[in-house]
């Protein structure tokens, strides 16, 4: 993926004949990867994520180039530390990613969630009359992300993915965990 001829990988959909003009990953998700990996701190905040949508398309990119600390980095900020990033990684290096198709973008859910369903299409071996055969498989998710505030980057904001796979103790009446002030059951505890 390193010349700008390259379709991004969240533009691949095996679920859509054609699509009319693919972007390329300079075009696409590689600014924003970028702006991670070359700890262009000054940049963070020109080069996010408009809209959940957005951050779901450079997620799969990230799952499909293997660029693990991306994933964890655009999770909540309560979750990060709790997040697996050798797993992720080999997850993703496991997988043979096919595709990515957006089902739906509900870009408004309350006053700061978003969900995004979506179709992940990975590649599957199976044996069949003494021979492997290809298959593509769908991993079917509604996801639901967060717009947090940044208070510290002059209210910045910025969109995080909410992990339902993360193991927390926080209770329904707890302050929320993604710092709104709300109890938890009213804000990220209804999406997660």
């Amino acid at each position: 993926m390193q010349s700008s001829l390259h379709t991004c990988p969240c533009q691949i959909s095996p679920s859509v004949e054609m699509v009319d003009a693919p972007l390329s990953y300079q075009d696409c998700c590689q600014p924003y990867h970028d702006a991670f990996y070359n700890d262009e701190v000054d940049k963070l905040d020109d080069i996010k994520a408009e809209t959940a949508e957005r951050l779901m398309r450079t997620r799969y990119s990230a799952f499909f180039l293997v660029k693990p600390e991306y994933i964890v980095k655009t999770t909540l900020p309560a979750q990060q530390k709790l997040l697996d990033i050798k797993a992720i990684e080999s997850w993703a290096k496991e997988t043979d990613w096919a595709g990515l198709e957006i089902v739906e973008h509900t870009p408004k859910l309350g006053k700061r969630h978003a969900q995004v369903e979506f179709k992940a299409y990975f590649k599957s071996h199976e044996e069949i009359n003494s021979g492997l055969e290809e298959k593509i498989q769908a991993h079917h998710e509604l996801s639901a992300f967060i717009k947090i505030k940044n208070k510290a980057a002059g209210n910045s904001e910025r969109w995080y993915f909410l992990d339902p796979t993360v193991a927390m103790t926080v209770s329904q009446k707890q302050p929320c965990i993604c710092g709104s002030g709300e109890k938890f059951k009213r804000c990220c505890g209804m999406y997660i």
